[in-house]
C-alpha cells in the first residue's frame, strides 16, 4: 500500500497515530472523569496482538510516529512487550508515550530499553494536597520520583503536560515551568478539553486561555515564538537562558486543525478521526472477521480517512457534545 493513501479530504497527510491501549487509569483526575466512572468490559478492548497488528498496518501505509496513550497505558499488563514489537517495526521513526507518571519510578529504564524515545508526563501541580484534590489519589511523591528517574535517562525528549484551571492551579504557572526547565524538560500548558460530562466543576468558570498563560509567564521569562514544531498541536516558545521550551495547546482559543496530521485508535478499536467529533470507524470488527486480511484493514483505514472533518468545534457555554471521557479517547 502506497503511503500516499493516508491523505484526508483536505489534503492533510496523516502520518501520526495515537493508540489508546486501555481506558483504565489509576487516577481519577477531575477534568478527565468522574470518580464513579465505568470502564469498558475487558472483552470490548483490543488485545495487544490486535493493537500491534493495527500499528504495523499503519506503519506499512506511511505512518512515521506512534504515541501510546490510555487511560494510563502503563497499567496494562504486558504493555512493554507490545511497545517493543511496535517500536522495532521498520519504517517507524519515533515511538512515544503519554503517562500520568505513577509507574515511571519502576518502569522508566524498561521503557527506554524497549524503544520509547520520548515521554510526556502529566503533572498539574507541585503541591501534594492539591495533587490529591485534582487526581483523587495520594500518589504525588510517586509521580515526582518517576519524573526524577526518567530525567536521569537518555530519552530523546521529556515533557510535562499541565492542564490549567482558573482558580484551581493557575497560581502555579511559573512553578511548573521552572520545575520542567530546570530538569531540562519542555512543558505544555493545556486548555481543558470539554469531553465527557463531569460534576466536579463548571468548565466555563475554570477556563484559562493559552494567551493568559503566555502573558503571565512573560512576566517571568523572555519568551519568543519558536519555529520548531513536533507532530502534535503544541505551539512552542523559546525561553531565554534555557535550551528547552514552554508550549501551549489551545483547542479553544487557537484552533489547531489546519495542520492536523493525526488519527486515534481507541482502546475498543474505533479509529477516531478527530478529537472533537464523533467521526470514527470500527476497526475491531474488521480485524475479527474470519476472512479479514491486511488488505481489508488497509481499505477500512482509507475509507475512514474520508470521514475526517476539517476542524472541531468546542463551546464551553454548551453541554458537552462529546460524551466520551478523555480516558476513553486517548491523549
Amino acid at each position: 500500500m502506497s503511503p500516499s493513501a493516508l491523505i484526508d479530504p483536505f489534503g492533510r497527510k496523516i502520518d501520526y497515530l495515537r493508540i489508546s491501549v486501555t481506558d483504565r487509569c489509576d487516577f481519577r483526575c477531575t477534568y478527565c472523569m468522574d470518580e464513579d466512572v465505568t470502564f469498558m468490559p475487558r472483552d470490548h478492548i483490543l488485545s495487544l496482538e490486535e493493537i500491534i497488528y493495527v500499528a504495523k498496518t499503519f506503519i506499512s501505509m506511511g505512518t512515521k510516529r506512534i504515541r501510546i496513550t490510555g487511560g494510563e497505558p502503563l497499567v496494562r499488563k504486558n504493555i512493554l512487550w507490545a511497545i517493543e514489537q511496535i517500536a522495532n517495526t521498520n519504517g517507524l521513526e519515533e515511538l512515544t508515550i503519554t503517562t500520568n507518571g505513577s509507574q515511571l519510578y519502576k518502569m522508566a529504564q524498561s521503557l527506554l530499553d524497549v524503544g520509547v524515545s520520548r515521554i510526556n508526563i502529566s503533572l498539574d501541580t507541585l503541591k501534594a494536597e492539591r495533587f490529591y484534590t485534582l487526581t483523587r489519589r495520594d500518589k504525588f511523591q510517586q509521580v515526582i520520583d518517576g519524573i526524577e528517574a526518567a530525567s536521569k535517562l537518555p530519552f530523546k525528549r521529556l515533557k510535562i503536560n499541565s492542564v490549567m484551571l482558573k482558580n484551581q492551579n493557575d497560581d502555579e504557572l511559573f512553578d511548573l515551568a521552572h520545575f520542567a526547565l530546570e530538569r531540562k524538560m519542555d512543558i505544555s500548558f493545556i486548555e481543558e478539553m470539554p469531553l465527557g460530562i463531569i460534576t466536579d466543576h463548571n468548565r466555563a468558570a475554570t477556563y484559562l486561555s493559552s494567551d493568559e498563560v503566555i502573558e503571565t509567564l512573560g512576566r517571568h521569562y523572555e519568551l519568543t515564538p519558536s519555529a520548531s514544531t513536533t507532530s502534535g498541536p503544541t505551539r512552542y516558545y523559546q525561553v531565554a537562558g534555557y535550551d528547552h521550551k514552554i508550549g501551549v495547546i489551545s483547542p479553544h482559543s487557537h484552533n489547531f486543525c489546519d495542520t492536523c496530521n493525526r488519527v486515534r485508535l481507541t482502546a475498543e478499536g474505533r479509529l477516531l478521526l478527530c478529537l472533537g467529533n464523533e467521526h470514527s470507524k470500527d476497526l475491531k470488527s474488521v480485524i475479527r472477521e474470519s476472512s479479514a486480511d491486511a488488505t481489508s484493514l488497509e481499505s477500512a483505514i482509507i475509507e475512514a480517512l474520508a470521514l475526517k472533518p476539517q476542524k472541531h468545534h468546542f463551546n464551553l457555554d454548551e453541554a458537552p457534545q462529546i460524551l466520551r471521557f478523555m480516558s476513553a479517547t486517548g491523549g
